[in-house]
C-alpha cells in the first residue's frame, strides 16, 4: 500500500525480495498508524524526513520468513519487532548509543524504506528485538510508540516514590504512564482534556486524571511534581509540563505541537533549577526496556487498540485516523 505522492494512496503488487546479507525478510503480521503517516498522506512531513514514493509502516510486528547471507538461520520463525531507523553504528551519536540521533543520512523504515503496510519487510538483522514465542503479535505491533515512552521514561529518572504527572492521555502517554506505574511513583497523574478517559488512564497505573484546565489553574498541582513527562504535542502542552514542574525537577518533551501560542520561558527554568530532556524516536537500550516490560506484563498495549482495519482499507485507517473522535487511541492494520 503507497502512498506515491501527498493525497495519492494505491495498492501496488510485489513479490517479496531475497533479503542481502546481514538482513532478514519478514512476514508481517500487523501495522499501526500514527500521526507521522497522517503527515506523510497529507505533504506536511518535513522534505528530509520523507521520500516518495514511500510504502509506510513503522509501527509492526510479524514473524522473520527468510535470512540472508550472515545470518543466524536459527531465526527463522522467531516473532519479532525492529527499530525503524537504519542508523550507521558509526557515529559519534551511534557510538554513545544514540542510534535515533545517527549523523548520518536520516533513513528509517516506513519514511525513507519501504514500511510495514505490506505482506513482507526487509529490515537488517542488527535490528531486530526477538519476541518469546506465542506472543501477542496484535499488542506488540504497538513496541514502536512504547520504545519511545520508553525513551522518555529512562530520560525522566524516576526512582520508587517519585511524583510524576503524564500531559496527554494517547498512545504514547498512556504506554509511559503503564512503564512509570510500574516503578511505584508515590503519584502518577494524568492531564488530558479528554477527562472520560480517566478509567483508561487508572488502568494504566494513574492515579488520577485531570483536565489542562485544571492542572494549569488548580493551585495543588502548580509545581508538585518531580517528573513530568509531556506527550500531548499540543499548543501549550510544553509549557503547561513546566509549569507542573517543581524545583529541581526532570521534565521530558515527546510531542511536537504544530503551532506554539504557549512559548517556554527560560526563567522559570532556570530558578527553578528544571532539567528539560527531549525525545526523538527511540534509540537501542530505549527498545530493549519497552521489548522487556512487554514481555514480563508490565506493559500492556492491548487496553489501547481501539481500532482494526485490513490493510486493503489503509484509506479508511487514514480517513478514521483523521476524524476528531475521542475514542480514537491506536488503530491497526491487519495483514
Amino acid at each position: 500500500m503507497w502512498i506515491d505522492a501527498p493525497g495519492q494512496l494505491r495498492v501496488r503488487p510485489a513479490r517479496p525480495a531475497a533479503p542481502a546479507a546481514g538482513e532478514v525478510l519478514v512476514r508481517v503480521a500487523w501495522a499501526g498508524l500514527c500521526g507521522s503517516d497522517r503527515e506523510i498522506m497529507r505533504g506536511t512531513r518535513p522534505a528530509g524526513y520523507v521520500r516518495y514514493p514511500v510504502l509506510p509502516g513503522h509501527e509492526w510486528s510479524g514473524t522473520v520468513e527468510t535470512v540472508g547471507p550472515g545470518v543466524a538461520p536459527s531465526l527463522v520463525g522467531q516473532p519479532v519487532v525492529a527499530e525503524g531507523v537504519w542508523s550507521c553504528r558509526i557515529c559519534v551519536a551511534c557510538r554513545r548509543g544514540d542510534t535515533n540521533l545517527c549523523a548520518g543520512p536520516y533513513d528509517e523504515t516506513g519514511f525513507t524504506r519501504p514500511g510495514a503496510w505490506s505482506d513482507h519487510l526487509i529490515v537488517p538483522a542488527t535490528l531486530l528485538h526477538p519476541l518469546p514465542a506465542g506472543v501477542d503479535l496484535r499488542a506488540a505491533a504497538v513496541l514502536e510508540p512504547a520504545a519511545c515512552a520508553a525513551a522518555a521514561c529512562l530520560l525522566a529518572g524516576a526512582v520508587p516514590g517519585t511524583r510524576i504527572a503524564v500531559v496527554g492521555a494517547g498512545t504514547l502517554g498512556l504506554l509511559a504512564t503503564q512503564l512509570l506505574a510500574a516503578g511505584g511513583p508515590a503519584e502518577l497523574v494524568a492531564v488530558d482534556p479528554r477527562t472520560h478517559r480517566a478509567d483508561l488512564a487508572v488502568d494504566c497505573g494513574a492515579t488520577t486524571l485531570i483536565s489542562p484546565d485544571e492542572a494549569a489553574t488548580g493551585t495543588r498541582w502548580r509545581r508538585r511534581f518531580d517528573v513530568v513527562v509531556e506527550a500531548a504535542g499540543a499548543p501549550g502542552s510544553a509549557h503547561l509540563a513546566t509549569t507542573l514542574a517543581g524545583r529541581g525537577a526532570q521534565v521530558v518533551l515527546t510531542g511536537l505541537a504544530s503551532t506554539e501560542d504557549h512559548p517556554l520561558v527560560p526563567v522559570d527554568l532556570v530558578v527553578g533549577g528544571i532539567t528539560l530532556h527531549t525525545v526523538f524516536g527511540a534509540p537501542s537500550r530505549a527498545w530493549t526496556h519497552a521489548v522487556r516490560a512487554f514481555t514480563a506484563g508490565l506493559l500492556r498495549p492491548e487496553p489501547l487498540i481501539t481500532h482494526e482495519v485490513a490493510l486493503d482499507d489503509a484509506a479508511r485507517a487514514l480517513a478514521l485516523l483523521d476524524t476528531p473522535s475521542s475514542d480514537i487511541t491506536k488503530i491497526l492494520l491487519r495483514v
